[in-house]
């Protein structure tokens, strides 16, 4: 950080403000949230789902900015013009997945949240349990849930550290007051917390971006030479392609893989089963790609930060870096808080999805409770910071990519469950066993890379790591399938058919 970039008071105090009252708004949603609620029938819950599932009774406004508020985190803000401002066009993966996301949560997630209404279930496990009446397999999906997450939370972590450490403070103190402050917001709130303070999250952060695609252009004398200047800065594209051709695969693999596996997380299905209605989840599907276009914005500060002149060794203080360039130093401790409070909400939605799935899935069954919810959330969390702590990956944006490699083995069971495939659990847990190890191991052997190289018959390329897991995790399954239902001779129906499953 050179000397015309240091922050000053002015940004610490703006920043402090209103990072502080975001969490102390979550922290006591319990106080004023009835005040919002006075009209409404009261319904009974249980403590546990309503600290774990927010009652269920989230209108289409109110998930709207849950989901797009855990769906779009430090994620977006950070990773991904981190990546942009390393790699170029490439970075913008992001904006196809989730496009193509879309119409995959219109099809499907009405149908799993009327399925978890009906039973009364909480988690994606518990959906797997009633439809396969396996214990082994709903603890394949909890754990790959669990740990899926863990890497996602710390991204979101990594995050907030970025913008600590934009403001001057260095050492571990950055990642303890990130840390601490998503601990006690989520231990508080619960999830009403995140999300009556999404629309809070949302506001600062289309105002830190409009800001920035509007002024930051102005700054530096126009798109057209904002896009000169950043070419100078990126490996040549030849014949006027967006990405080099060696790198259309990947790019279209990520996106894919990223698609299937966005609504797969604890966090994102938290949010979905937490929506009142079949039809506010359809409403949402709609109306949620508005968020894309916010994206796509937000991927440009990575060519803005090299028009700028913004020169880090740390690709994720890219966008910190391009703001105190060019804001005053007072708006700039609001898009740091912005940023700040857009890791907070999502993280705190993660770590309450995985508390879910060790309080109902995991440990064995003794009763749920608000303060056991609660210490497992916890646990989550300090989970994350293990993997701040000890995962290197190259870019932060791998951090979610990894996630994304182990949640995918869940597809077969959740999403393939549904159609009438007539699916052995055994078929199921081999499959999932087999593709986690496939793409963990290609993933631990690449350095934490998203990709890897395949040959064959003639054909080169890198494909996404967690599709090339989930493939080997389908052909396993579909084909063991085959197997076991001609050695027992047993019905469709007895092989896909758990108890306690209503036809």
């Amino acid at each position: 950080m050179n000397a015309s970039t240091l922050p000053d008071n002015a940004a610490i105090g703006v920043f402090v403000l209103c990072f502080v009252a975001t969490i102390v708004l979550g922290s006591t949603v319990r106080l004023w949230r009835p005040f919002l609620n006075r009209r409404k029938t009261a319904t009974r819950h249980t403590a546990d789902e309503e600290w774990g599932l927010g009652g269920r009774e989230f209108g289409a406004w109110v998930t709207w900015f849950l989901v797009g508020g855990d769906f779009y985190t430090a994620y977006t803000v950070i990773a991904v013009p981190a990546l942009v401002y390393s790699t170029g066009g490439f970075g913008f993966f992001a904006l196809p997945y989730t496009i193509i996301v879309y119409p995959f949560i219109f099809a499907v997630m009405p149908r799993l949240w009327t399925i978890a209404r009906d039973g009364g279930h909480a988690t994606a496990a518990d959906i797997v349990r009633a439809r396969f009446g396996s214990r082994t397999l709903e603890l394949a999906v909890a754990l790959s849930g669990l740990i899926a997450v863990l890497p996602y939370i710390a991204l979101q972590l990594i995050g907030i550290r970025t913008v600590i450490e934009a403001l001057g403070f260095t050492g571990m103190l950055p990642l303890l007051i990130a840390f601490v402050s998503l601990a006690a917001y989520t231990w508080l709130g619960g999830l009403h917390a995140p999300a009556l303070t999404a629309f809070i999250k949302d506001v600062m952060i289309y105002i830190a971006v409009l800001a920035a695609v509007i002024i930051v252009p102005i700054h530096l004398g126009g798109y057209g030479a904002m896009f000169h200047a950043a070419a100078q800065h990126l490996p040549p594209v030849p014949d006027g392609r967006i990405v080099p051709q060696g790198q259309t695969v990947p790019y279209a693999t990520l996106a894919l893989s990223s698609a299937f596996a966005a609504f797969l997380y604890p966090h994102t299905l938290t949010g979905i089963l937490a929506a009142k209605s079949a039809d506010t989840i359809r409403q949402n599907a709609v109306f949620l790609p508005v968020y894309t276009i916010v994206l796509g914005l937000i991927a440009l500060l990575g060519l803005m930060a090299h028009a700028a002149g913004i020169v880090t060794t740390s690709s994720s203080q890219v966008v910190p870096q391009l703001f105190l360039a060019i804001f005053p130093s007072w708006f700039a401790g609001f898009c740091f808080a912005a940023i700040a409070v857009g890791a907070l909400v999502p993280a705190s939605v993660m770590a309450i999805g995985a508390a879910n799935l060790i309080m109902h899935n995991i440990l064995p069954r003794h009763g749920e409770s608000v303060t056991g919810s609660r210490l497992a959330g916890f646990g989550v969390k300090i989970g994350a910071l293990v993997c701040v702590v000890f995962l290197n990956a190259k870019f932060a944006i791998d951090l979610q990519l990894l996630g994304g490699v182990i949640i995918l083995q869940t597809f077969p069971a959740l999403i393939m469950g549904l159609l009438p495939l007539r699916l052995p659990a055994p078929a199921l847990i081999a499959g999932w066993v087999i593709g986690s190890f496939t793409g963990l191991g290609l993933c631990w052997m690449d350095g934490l890379k998203p990709v890897h190289p395949i040959a064959f018959a003639g054909f080169s390329a890198s494909v996404s790591t967690g599709l090339l897991g989930l493939a080997v995790n389908i052909v396993v399954t579909l084909a063991l399938g085959s197997v076991i239902r001609l050695a027992l001779g047993a019905s469709p129906s007895t092989l896909r058919v758990g108890p306690g499953v209503r036809r």
